[in-house]
């Protein structure tokens, strides 16, 4: 059976239980049968759905820190203007609106009388963000205060315009407002609560979601008697039943649910035409009494729809990312390691993120999108082809392409705004004979004897730096052996930083601007003292691996962000001396349960890694790889883990249970550094950005 281990199912379940209330509130079920009973479903009950989508929104915003704001508000503006174009027709079927009506509909109402919920969670999203700064109670005690007179302008309407001055406070706030549940006074409150994510023991939790529960529907049928509501959204108990809600759920998590999420999504923005559809196929079918009439029917009939328009939106149209082999990135260890890097460069130094070899397997435009809202501005790609797909990507800032382009290419580089490294001054002098502006950074070369101008050589690096199309921002080179901690490899990066310096110093005094200089990796971090340099070119060390068990001397606490994953395709037992495999090269000992896993040697392993000691997790278990790795699966001995059956996550590289296979080990195993094992990861390998 396929098993899907994540976390949060209980709040992605319960979004499909509050869109039905929704839908609930916009059909009145229960009209046709007592008026006490649909006001309690649909004034009461219903009234926790739109706090909850606010709260379960301020939590996971505050478990990223906030940082993913801006991405969250675009894709929200995004929903939004889509469902604005969707309900197009219906508008102007009703008539339209006024142009000042347009605005502050789409500004603040929504266009339709359920697409309020968009402007309101920007707003209250800003709001909220905007009272953090202040110290956590005092920024709860403000969205509370909020809440307090958007309560007064709702439930409490007849109420708090018998207080002196309320009433034209009021008049104020409805010339804009149509109600006070809105982005100011309803959302952020429940944003922030969210946000709180309070955790409660789960009797606790339930006692008092019971007992705020009833204080509110007392108050509900109280304040309906007494016939003081302009609205009926908000209650003075409502926050505090929220609180339990949320924390109950909270108790409950144990997995993701993504379709539940999407599926509650749709069913909120398409139910309203689903009324509209309803109602229009039972004048046609003459079923007015059945499907109109009939509160509880319409209820059903629009809900029915709903879900069906939903789940033929919601059909697969590709194979799943995670139905073969993938690599599943975590952008927050990604975030970390940038941060943990950062904090050790000397100061004025940047932080120049190598992205080559698609991030060194990671996924080059995702890991430098996440990077980009960290603050970097700086990248580091090996070819032409890398940097046009960053570019291409919405990525900004410099781009710097550390190995060789055709000079005929310059169109490319000018046209997408890339940094060429210049491999020695023919190269420069081809580049500057396109007669384009060409930003350029110039490759010394101090003793790795790659690319560049000799470092001795002060006059013909002095060339470069005048000829006319060229635009030099930067000069750098590469430390060969910084990887290495022995006194002869040592000596020679002390070497190879004198001559660097020595020559960025002639340059200076020779009139020439070197530009940003940099020639600090991951390794001249980790074994050197802070550089005087602009940049430190950091690849390998922000993906959270070294690239081979070689110790360090300021070793830093980062994490993997990469895991490998496959699943068990199927499971057979072979009785003992059976061979398995191409080749005879593994017979069984004993009755084997052997499992097929959907990943081989054409996802970049290599093909001896079984011979090599190759083992996987399943189940949290070390199983063995044996026999001869094939092109697209390999052979596992599952024999002594009794549980794996097709469907398993397999992990190749990566924590399961207890257990734990790193790069690091990995690339042993495969005689080989990390460097080569994760940037040969194939493309075929899906790619799951957590």
């Amino acid at each position: 059976m396929m098993k899907q281990r994540s976390s949060h199912a209980a709040l992605d379940l319960f979004r499909v239980a509050a869109a039905v209330l929704v839908v609930a509130i916009h059909t009145s079920p229960l009209t046709s049968y007592t008026q006490a009973g649909d006001f309690f479903l649909t004034r009461i009950l219903g009234r926790v759905a739109v706090p909850f989508f606010f709260m379960v929104s301020g939590y996971f915003l505050a478990q990223k820190g906030w940082v993913s704001t801006r991405s969250f508000l675009k894709k929200t503006l995004a929903l939004y203007g889509g469902a604005v174009l969707l309900y197009l027709p219906l508008n102007w079927y009703q008539g339209g609106f006024s142009p000042w009506e347009w605005v502050r509909r789409l500004l603040v109402e929504g266009t339709l009388y359920h697409l309020w919920y968009f402007p309101a969670l920007v707003v209250g999203v800003l709001l909220a963000k905007g009272l953090l700064r202040l110290k956590l109670p005092l920024a709860l005690t403000g969205a509370a205060l909020l809440y307090l007179v958007g309560l007064g302008g709702d439930s409490y309407y007849g109420l708090a315009v018998q207080i002196p001055g309320l009433k034209a406070l009021y008049d104020g706030v409805f010339q804009l407002f149509s109600h006070t549940r809105n982005g100011l006074f309803f959302a952020p409150l429940f944003l922030l609560l969210g946000a709180v994510g309070i955790s409660l023991r789960p009797a606790v939790a339930a006692a008092g979601l019971a007992s705020s529960f009833a204080a509110m529907t007392a108050e509900a049928f109280l304040l309906r008697s007494f016939g003081v509501q302009r609205h009926d959204s908000m209650y003075l108990f409502l926050p505090l039943c929220m609180v339990f809600l949320f924390s109950l759920l909270l108790s409950a998590n144990s997995g993701e649910n993504r379709t539940g999420r999407r599926l509650s999504a749709l069913i909120y923005l398409l139910h309203p035409w689903c009324i509209v559809l309803v109602r229009g196929g039972a004048k046609v079918l003459r079923l007015n009494g059945l499907l109109i009439e009939n509160s509880l029917f319409h209820f059903a009939a629009v809900l029915t729809l709903s879900c069906l328009l939903s789940a033929l939106i919601l059909l697969p149209r590709r194979p799943r990312k995670d139905a073969r082999a993938w690599r599943e990135i975590d952008i927050g260890a990604l975030e970390t390691n940038a941060k943990a890097l950062r904090s050790v460069l000397s100061p004025g130094c940047r932080l120049m993120a190598v992205v080559k070899a698609d991030a060194y397997g990671h996924g080059a435009v995702p890991v430098a999108r996440a990077l980009q809202r960290q603050g970097i501005r700086e990248f580091a790609v090996a070819c032409l082809a890398e940097g046009v797909a960053l570019r291409r990507a919405g990525i900004r800032g410099t781009i710097l392409i550390l190995g060789y382009t055709d000079p005929t290419e310059a169109p490319l580089l000018f046209r997408y705004r890339l940094t060429q490294a210049v491999a020695d001054l023919s190269h420069a002098q081809a580049l500057s004979a396109r007669k384009l502006p060409l930003h350029v950074h110039v490759a010394v070369d101090t003793g790795l004897h790659r690319l560049g101008v000799d470092a001795g050589d002060h006059e013909q690096l002095a060339r470069l730096y005048r000829l006319r199309h060229l635009r030099v921002d930067g000069t750098f080179s590469h430390l060969s052996d910084c990887d290495s901690l022995c006194k002869e490899d040592m000596e020679r990066t002390r070497s190879q930083l004198e001559q660097f310096q020595e020559a960025v110093d002639a340059l200076r005094f020779m009139g020439c601007r070197p530009g940003k200089v940099h020639i600090q990796s991951s390794y001249a971090v980790w074994n050197l003292p802070p550089q005087r340099c602009d940049y430190a070119r950091i690849g390998i060390a922000l993906y959270g691996v070294y690239s081979s068990s070689s110790a360090v001397y300021h070793p830093l606490a980062l994490q993997p962000v990469l895991s490998l994953k496959s699943r068990v395709a199927s499971v057979r037992t072979l009785d003992a001396g059976e061979w398995a495999g191409y080749g005879k090269v593994f017979q069984t000992r004993r009755e084997t349960r052997l499992a097929t896993v959907s990943i081989g040697y054409a996802d970049g392993l290599p093909r001896d890694l079984p011979q090599r000691g190759g083992t996987v997790l399943i189940h949290g278990q070390r199983c063995p790889m044996v026999g001869r790795m094939f092109m697209d699966q390999l052979l596992v001995d599952v024999t002594d883990c009794a549980d794996a059956a097709a469907g398993d996550v397999v992990t190749l590289i990566g924590q399961d249970g207890p257990h734990c296979i790193s790069a690091e080990r990995l690339a042993v195993s495969c005689g080989t550094i990390t460097n080569e094992l994760l940037s040969r990861l194939g493309q075929r390998l899906t790619l799951i950005v957590r």
